[in-house]
């Protein structure tokens, strides 16, 4: 079983495999493309919510979002799966590869046996494709991988059925059916209108450009209110849901303002073009909180002046998104 399958290495594991199944089955759309049609930016600070015993900040939706709105969007006909018995999930995906269609998986990173030791953590929302099998390993394609790699079928069935937050259950997708004749221009407009409502419309104060600002309001209190040891344990948390769990922080913008850049081509919105640049703008401005968040915690540093100046980073990038997004509402709704 082995799949004439094109691998790409690409920025966010879940947007970058939606692209390549897409692609193989005919439907060339870039991974920025796919996640801006998906609504694939997002933000949310829930400290009652933990992993690995510290508070949540999420820069994307539930897992699996991307590539179901995406594909329901364009018209494309899809199926996607759990399991309860690990058996039954490794049989079914024999079948499907079989039939020569590559099939999406929702993985856990910790016991990908071809990441470096370096690189793994307990993350259950990684997604993976795999598109055949040789000599009894799968061969897989891993957007964070320059290459190709394999796995073999008890790694794979452990990484399927990985414990934890979010755990996968198996959790396995493939497309099905691509129509004769997909609005792109229509799944454009819903993409942008869903996503700017989850960043100014959803009445939650933790969520979209409010919950960027609630987390900063919140930042400034760390060093008195938790302690140094603490607060330095809560911002690594930050920084490493922003820029080792995906590419939430910076990377999100720069993709969302690929995106943009592509759709005023599709709609023929000149002003679309202006906002591209004016994200990419608000992905530097990320970028330079994460480089000060992580140099403060390399350098074990803590202070209320600094993590006053790194809200103060987070409250400019809320204001600068809160402007594009209101520009985006006027132009499209």
């Amino acid at each position: 079983m082995n799949i004439d399958f094109q691998h790409k290495q690409s920025a966010h594991c879940e947007s970058g495999v939606t692209s390549s199944l897409l692609k193989y089955h005919g439907v060339d759309l870039s991974e920025a493309m796919v996640f801006g049609i998906g609504s694939g930016l997002f933000f949310a600070y829930l400290p009652f919510v933990k992993v690995n015993y510290l508070p949540l900040t999420t820069f994307r939706y539930t897992p699996g979002y991307v590539f179901k709105s995406a594909t329901k969007r364009l018209g494309i006909k899809v199926r996607s799966l759990r399991y309860r018995y690990p058996s039954k999930a490794m049989a079914d995906i024999d079948t499907i590869i079989e039939r020569g269609s590559p099939v999406g998986l929702q993985v856990g990173v910790y016991w990908l046996p071809y990441f470096p030791p370096s690189y793994r953590f307990h993350f259950n929302a990684h997604n993976i494709v795999v598109y055949g099998k040789e000599n009894g390993e799968y061969l897989i394609s891993d957007p964070v991988m320059e290459t190709p790699v394999r796995c073999s079928y008890d790694d794979l069935m452990r990484v399927r059925f990985a414990k934890g937050p979010l755990a996968p259950k198996g959790r396995m997708y493939y497309i099905e059916k691509i129509p004769e004749r997909i609005e792109f221009n229509k799944a454009i407009r819903k993409g942008i209108k869903v996503t700017v409502k989850n960043m100014l419309s959803i009445p939650f104060p933790m969520v979209g450009v409010k919950g960027i600002r609630y987390l900063a309001r919140h930042m400034k209190k760390w060093p008195d209110k938790l302690g140094s040891k603490k607060a330095l344990l809560y911002l690594g948390q930050v920084i490493r849901m922003q820029e080792e769990i995906g590419t939430g922080g910076a990377g999100f913008r720069f993709m969302f303002s690929s995106f943009l850049q592509e759709a005023s081509g599709f709609l023929n919105l000149k002003s679309m073009s202006g906002l591209s640049e004016d994200m990419t703008i608000v992905g530097d401005k990320w970028r330079e909180f994460a480089l000060a968040s992580a140099r403060s915690c390399k350098n074990n540093e803590v202070s209320p002046e600094l993590y006053g100046k790194l809200a103060g980073i987070l409250t400019e990038c809320s204001n600068m998104e809160e402007n594009i997004f209101k520009e985006l509402k006027k132009i499209l709704f």
